[in-house]
């Protein structure tokens, strides 16, 4: 019954790990303010980005010049001032390039104000004001600048256009002045299960402080239940990696798979992909840790064991240890009564530095994997440290076994002085 429910909770772990992974994500990332904004600030000086917002801009500022009617207007004042009527007539074909010019002024204009430090500032203020209206949107209600609609996640970009539009007149483009109040909106992210997406969403929310605690709860109970309990360590730590794989294989095929279904409001993809990318940045961040930690976990579980090559490992790991404490016992280097202490509470120091170095990695805020290498190196050095102190404890143990001396010839402890000298 205890072999059951271990291998029932070691299976439900390594399927709680992906999914918390997702609530911490939800949960710390896209509903934290701060998180948020400092997640999607660089997207402002991303070059798709920029371009999708120049397009957007340009088209929403929609200054329209009847080019033909000005040069028309032109023609005829020139004509009364006594144009030939030859001259007139290339005046009035000046009319198109007009419209041209008109829409090369405004689109270079978006472009100086897009690629500036206003619209990184802009941007940045625009998100982390609308970050409320983010939260709402995929609890099922938008406000702000964030809005929803059906299955369709909107950004006003309001702000930008009256701005451009105030450029455009003091550049001395005095129709930017009329332009009308059009539709502002630009398309983020559009699905027809975003109703589904928001129910999970709110789901995750609810469970995001709570399920990896549950997680660790669980399998450390089904390793404790199991009859080879370091066995079954290594199979939770590796099922939690290859979870955790499946999950970046999973958020890979859906990261094309959205960009391959893209509706026809988003015009611009490579944006798209580029937002996709940076608000799924941390999320595989920590599936990449968690996959790490998984295996060096499993690693550690395997060489702490009784099989043979852990047993040549810390075996030869020992021997090296007693000969630097031997080393340094003949050049006056001895650990005295800590060394003495270390080599009789090895064990629980171990235990010890483990738990204190797990506790460091729980409360690490969003560790990566370089956490988990600096903790690996930590604890190998601990380890280090203490094998070195618990080698010259037993060299220097009093009445302890020493290493036998050498004869040093005819007057030494083996020579004819001694008991076989006489023999």
């Amino acid at each position: 019954m205890k072999s059951t429910v271990s291998a029932v909770l070691i299976t439900l772990t390594c399927v709680l790990v992906a999914v918390s992974l997702l609530t911490v994500w939800v949960h710390d990332i896209v509903l934290d303010t701060d998180r948020y904004v400092s997640t999607v600030s660089p997207l402002a000086s991303d070059p798709a980005v920029e371009a999708a917002a120049v397009h957007r801009i340009t088209t929403a500022v929609d200054v329209r010049v009847d080019g033909p009617q000005v040069a028309a207007d032109v023609a005829a004042w020139l004509e009364s001032r006594g144009l030939p009527p030859r001259a007139s007539d290339a005046v009035k074909k000046l009319g198109p390039q007009l419209d041209s010019a008109v829409d090369q002024a405004v689109t270079k204009v978006a472009t100086r104000f897009v690629e500036s430090d206003k619209f990184e500032t802009l941007w940045t203020g625009a998100n982390r004001v609308a970050h409320t209206a983010v939260v709402h949107a995929l609890t099922g209600k938008g406000r702000g600048a964030i809005g929803v609609s059906g299955g369709t996640v909107t950004l006003d970009v309001g702000a930008a256009v009256e701005r451009v539009k105030e450029e455009l007149v003091d550049a001395g483009l005095s129709p930017a002045e009329k332009i009308p109040d059009v539709d502002k909106q630009m398309v983020l992210f559009q699905s027809d299960k975003l109703e589904k997406i928001r129910d999970g969403v709110r789901l995750l929310d609810i469970a995001g402080n709570w399920l990896p605690i549950l997680t660790v709860v669980l399998g450390a109970i089904g390793v404790l239940l199991a009859r080879r309990r370091r066995r079954a360590l290594v199979t939770t730590a590796l099922g939690a990696a290859a979870a955790c794989l499946i999950l970046a294989i999973g958020l890979v095929v859906a990261r094309r798979y959205y960009l391959d279904h893209l509706p026809a409001q988003v015009q611009s993809p490579a944006a798209a992909a580029a937002i996709f990318d940076t608000l799924v940045r941390f999320l595989r961040v920590s599936i990449r840790t968690a996959l790490v930690l998984g295996v060096v976990v499993a690693l550690g579980a395997y060489l702490s064991g009784a099989g043979r090559m852990p047993r040549a490992l810390r075996g030869r790991a020992e021997r090296t240890a007693d000969t630097a404490a031997r080393w340094g016992s003949v050049h006056g280097v001895r650990t005295g009564r800590v060394g003495a202490w270390v080599n009789t509470y090895r064990r629980w120091l171990t235990v010890g530095v483990l738990l204190i170095l797990a506790l460091v990695f729980a409360l690490w805020n969003h560790p990566t994997v370089l956490t988990v290498l600096l903790m690996v190196l930590i604890l190998l050095a601990v380890l280090a440290v203490l094998a070195l102190l618990a080698a010259g404890g037993r060299t220097g143990e009093p009445g302890g076994p020493r290493e036998p001396t050498e004869p040093t010839g005819p007057a030494g402890p083996a020579g004819p002085a001694g008991p076989a000298g006489r023999r």
